[in-house]
């Protein structure tokens, strides 16, 4: 806790400063309201102890002040023997409480220890407060795959290492492509350990500008910038005694992979437009769908923060790597759908099921839960069938580059089309970004995948 006190008595100033920081408080100390409001600009202060006559600037315009410039610092008011009056105006203009002079170290010490006490509820409060509105927006971001589910070798080797990952708190970083479910692992190390109780705060690192993701990692201090109204706590302020869960941490700008490798190695910062240090103990799990290693290759990832974080690697598999995992993951989400969505209960036949393990899902098990979603809305029986998923046609697998004529043209179209269809699983069939891969223009590709017979 930070304190200030201004007082023009340099003898009871003295004093007082003494008592707070045997109380192991931060105090600072001013001989007139001018330099203790400049204090309060250039630093953030929990508690304002304050003589009421004084030379310029009376006690009751100090605290009408500190008021207006941070609401949330708390003002005790030092008034004369038998002046009542003042201190009733002190309090009704927003004092935490006033002491009358003269006055024992004892009484001092109890009024002081008072407020503090009332300073740490507020702030337990505020700190639920930001957590629920957290909570709030990731409720209402509906990033949910859906439970871990399946009984492969592959997921038997998952669990296992998620079993042995909770039980310590190393860093862990997690590999997948899109839609695997990192967030769900990340969810599920964090339940199984001995942070289970505390929070899981996540962040996305690709979706946040440069300024803003610095902002939300760290918190800011009001008027750090424009429009920074108040103190807002950064997301490992939120998550201090938790779990924080760093998701696309490939896509962090270089300058806050700085930042982030200082709390790495020591577990302290400073919130945005701050000076004071702040310390916390978190357990920081990782997320990329993109190849690190090749990012330190390429500069664009710092190869100090790339050891940190690669302590405990596990690899997600694609669902077309492990397709025997399909039936469960389908029957469970169309179970949930229908109950969500308020519909009759529907069946998956056996050619859909087939149809499903025959696709090879580049969106995985997110992809996975939105076709089924459309299905069994769509559907006007109980049944869907084959016929209810003709958008699930198999992929077309890249062919092998053995010439089969030596007719020019005909070996320039062979070439062009084994490149757009390699162009197109590698942007997960995603036709714009294909284009962006291919040199070409949208509209040329589609003209070609129309030509090709790709489409």
């Amino acid at each position: 806790m930070k304190v200030l006190v201004i007082e023009d008595n340099e003898t009871m100033r003295e004093g007082m400063v003494q008592i707070l920081q045997k109380m192991k408080l931060d105090v600072w100390d001013a001989e007139d309201g001018a330099s203790g409001l400049k204090i309060i600009e250039s630093r953030p202060v929990d508690l304002v102890v304050t003589d009421y006559r004084m030379s310029g600037m009376n006690g009751i315009e100090i605290l009408e002040k500190v008021k207006q410039k941070s609401p949330q610092t708390e003002v005790m008011v030092i008034t004369a023997y038998g002046s009542i009056d003042l201190a009733v105006e002190a309090m009704q203009k927003g004092a935490a409480d006033f002491i009358t002079k003269p006055f024992s170290h004892q009484e001092f010490r109890l009024k002081i220890e008072r407020i503090l006490s009332k300073l740490v509820q507020e702030e337990k409060l505020r700190r639920l407060s930001e957590e629920n509105i957290y909570l709030r927006e990731e409720l209402d971001d509906q990033f949910n795959f859906g439970e871990i589910i399946g009984d492969s070798s592959k997921m038997q080797q998952l669990y296992r290492a998620i079993t042995k990952v909770a039980k310590t708190d190393s860093s862990v970083i997690i590999y997948g492509e899109s839609g695997t479910g990192k967030e769900l692992v990340a969810r599920a190390i964090h339940k199984a350990g001995s942070r289970a109780q505390n929070s899981f705060i996540r962040v996305n690192c690709g979706a946040l500008a440069e300024g803003v993701l610095e902002s939300e990692l760290f918190g800011h201090e009001k008027g750090a910038f424009t429009g920074a109204l108040r103190r807002k706590k950064g997301r490992f302020e939120l998550a201090d005694l938790g779990t924080i869960f760093l998701d696309e941490i490939g896509d962090l700008p270089l300058s806050t992979q700085v930042k982030l490798l200082r709390v790495l190695q020591e577990r302290e910062f400073e919130r945005v437009g701050g000076e004071d240090t702040l310390t916390v103990d978190v357990r920081v799990i990782a997320a990329t769908n993109r190849d690190l290693k090749k990012l330190v290759d390429e500069n664009s990832f710092r190869k100090d923060l790339y050891y940190r974080l690669h302590i405990i690697p596990i690899y997600l598999p694609p669902l077309r790597d492990r397709r025997e995992d399909i039936p469960a993951l389908a029957n469970h989400f169309i179970g949930r759908i229908t109950a969500k969505l308020g519909l009759k209960k529907i069946a998956l036949s056996s050619d859909a099921l087939a149809a499903l393990q025959n696709y090879d899902w580049p969106g995985n098990v997110r992809e996975l839960e939105n076709i089924l979603e459309r299905s069994a809305v769509l559907a006007d029986k109980a049944e869907i069938t084959a016929s209810d998923l003709p958008f699930l046609t198999p992929r077309t697998s890249a062919p092998s580059f053995e010439m089969e004529t030596l007719d020019l043209n005909a070996a320039l179209a062979q070439v062009e089309k084994m490149a757009i269809v390699k162009a197109l699983e590698k942007a997960n069939g995603a036709k714009s970004e294909a284009a962006r891969i291919l040199g070409i223009k949208t509209g040329a590709l589609y003209y070609k995948l129309e030509k090709y017979k790709l489409d």
